[in-house]
Formats: structure tokens, C-alpha cells, sequence
């Protein structure tokens, strides 16, 4: 194991799922491939995932009734 790879236990569920024998080397290659990807994917579909962030963030139907006597 690499002296730079942390013995902390994961603080998320995504950290859980990463290698922990990873040099910084390797991580950062495995980061700028992904970020390269993502550039791609962008230039590609930029505005089809635009879209599909807004339905995803737009609840379905119409919004609640607003009653501005009614206490919080």
C-alpha cells in the first residue's frame, strides 16, 4: 500500500467503492481520463443533459397552494 493513501475509513458510499491502493499518480490519471470524458460528453450532449436536469429538478404537476394567512 502507498504511504499516501489514507487508513481513514470512506465517508461516502462513492469513496467506499474507490481503490484504496492507489498511488496520487494513479488517481490522477484515472481523474483527468474522467474529466476528459466528461468534456466529451459535454461538447456532445451539452444541451440534451441540460434538459434532462431540468425534468429531473421540476417536480411533476402543479405546485402546492400557497395560503399567505397560513402560519409556517
Amino acid at each position: 500500500m502507498s504511504a499516501h493513501a489514507s487508513s481513514a475509513p470512506p465517508t461516502s458510499t462513492a469513496a467506499a467503492l474507490m481503490p484504496r491502493h492507489w498511488t496520487p499518480a494513479q488517481a490522477l490519471a484515472v481523474f483527468e481520463c474522467l474529466q476528459l470524458l466528461r468534456q466529451a460528453l459535454w461538447e456532445s450532449y451539452g444541451p440534451q443533459v441540460q434538459q434532462a436536469w431540468r425534468e429531473q429538478l421540476v417536480p411533476d404537476g402543479q405546485p402546492p397552494e400557497f395560503d399567505p394567512d397560513e402560519p409556517f
